[in-house]
């Protein structure tokens, strides 16, 4: 049984998820439904962006220390040609998937790296895009069964995009309940629970493909029709920085730490469950409470700068999709400063998006960066991308670019002024 790389998988799930996300928006407007909003969409696939970006720099701990466990500790040799080992590792995948999800929402250093999933208010196939950037660093864990029983590596890197890649299409609002196969399988309508901040559905249905581990371990919910889902996090990011939304928990998690009087405090506060905090902290530095009807997280910006924002967020996307397929023929240091100029980009047009008047002060410059970019990977060694063949375009887009964001920018800060009227929803 042969089957393509994990990479080579995801390459061709790219188009298509723009493809479906286009058919979702269309269905959304025939069914007069409003279930995008632009600014939160580019931060969602802006954050899938950065979690690709990181998972080329992972792959020696994920994939690497995978490998080794195989090598050296595999109770039994499996083959990689039969339909019944890849049959087995996905069901066993998954059931071990089960349980990282659901240790991602009981446990405080866990819940730092999968918040960023939930951190969007709407639901939608972009949501499915966002993806932690930091859930590398220990999720890698909870698949070591699979590498004790020889589970090869092709095999394993494979299904673990599989199960990924289902999970993308649980993410709509318009698909309804689908009956049995509700009973079975994680479905949209499962799933909508599981990103509900209610209190009926809080910390349910953690499946990735399969929705029977929530019934027979006691973690599952049903979708009521006389309580509709609420999406996002009971501490709402409220932020369109993706380098913050990486870390915001973090650095909540490390000031409780911190100011914890007891030591054994300071350490609870990283394993106890999402939202514990000492009591002593809890009284000197205390949180606002929980508003299952607080409105949504949206700076009014003009639809110029909207318009600007989804242009340039266009570029970044084809640039991040360059360097997918580059980074490999690239030494470390260029492939840091590739990723660096990404991760600027998003955080520049976050800024933008929220209003902030520093994200012009960090635009402008990445505007020049942009318009030398041809020149500056013309003198990278191993460099063979798409970028060779904009070596005019870029330039010119940068340029025109200028005007436009500073025009954009103009009606930005006209709406913060006092007594401006509120911005409109804009085109999503």
């Amino acid at each position: 049984m042969t089957m393509p790389s994990a990479e080579t998988i995801m390459l061709f799930a790219i188009p298509m998820f723009f493809v479906l996300m286009g058919v979702e928006l269309l269905a959304a407007r025939l069914m007069r439904r409003r279930v995008y909003r632009l600014n939160d969409a580019i931060n969602s696939i802006g954050l899938g962006v950065l979690s690709q970006v990181v998972g080329v720099f992972a792959k020696l701990l994920t994939v690497g220390f995978y490998a080794w466990v195989v090598e050296r500790v595999a109770l039994f040799d499996l083959p990689t040609d039969s339909v019944w080992v890849w049959i087995g590792a996905l069901v066993l995948y998954d059931f071990c998937y089960y349980w990282l999800h659901r240790c991602g929402h009981e446990v405080g250093i866990l819940w730092a790296a999968h918040v960023v999933h939930h951190q969007s208010e709407r639901y939608n196939l972009s949501t499915a895009l966002r993806q932690t950037g930091s859930g590398v660093l220990l999720g890698w864990l909870f698949y070591l069964p699979l590498a004790v029983l020889g589970v090869p590596v092709e095999v394993f890197a494979v299904i673990a995009v599989i199960d990924l890649l289902y999970q993308y299409w649980i993410h709509t609002e318009l698909v309804p309940k689908l009956g049995w196969f509700d009973r079975v399988f994680a479905s949209p309508s499962n799933h909508r629970v599981h990103h509900a901040v209610n209190d009926r559905y809080l910390d349910r249905n953690y499946g990735g493909i399969f929705i029977l581990w929530d019934r027979w371990f006691g973690t599952f919910a049903e979708e009521r029709d006389d309580e509709p889902v609420v999406f996002g996090t009971r501490a709402p990011l409220r932020s369109w920085n993706p380098l913050w939304a990486n870390i915001e928990v973090y650095w909540a998690l490390a000031k409780d730490a911190w100011h914890a009087r007891r030591w054994r405090d300071k350490l609870r506060v990283w394993i106890a469950p999402p939202g514990w905090r000492p009591a002593d902290v809890a009284e000197r530095f205390p949180k606002p409470a929980f508003d299952i009807a607080r409105p949504e997280y949206d700076p009014p910006v003009s639809t110029t700068m909207r318009a600007y924002a989804f242009a340039q967020f266009l570029l970044l996307l084809a640039l991040g999709v360059d360097f997918l397929g580059v980074a490999a023929r690239l030494d470390a240091l260029h492939a840091l400063a590739y990723a660096g100029v990404l991760l600027w980009g998003l955080i520049a047009l976050g800024a933008l998006l929220e209003g902030r008047p520093w994200g012009l002060v960090v635009e402008l410059p990445r505007l020049a960066l942009l318009a030398a970019w041809p020149m500056l990977v013309a003198r990278v060694p191993g460099y063979v991308g798409f970028v060779d063949d904009l070596s005019i375009v870029l330039p010119v887009l940068a340029v025109a670019s200028l005007p436009m964001l500073l025009l954009a920018w103009r009606g930005t800060r006209a709406l913060h002024a006092p007594g401006a009227p509120e911005a409109s929803p804009g085109p999503l």
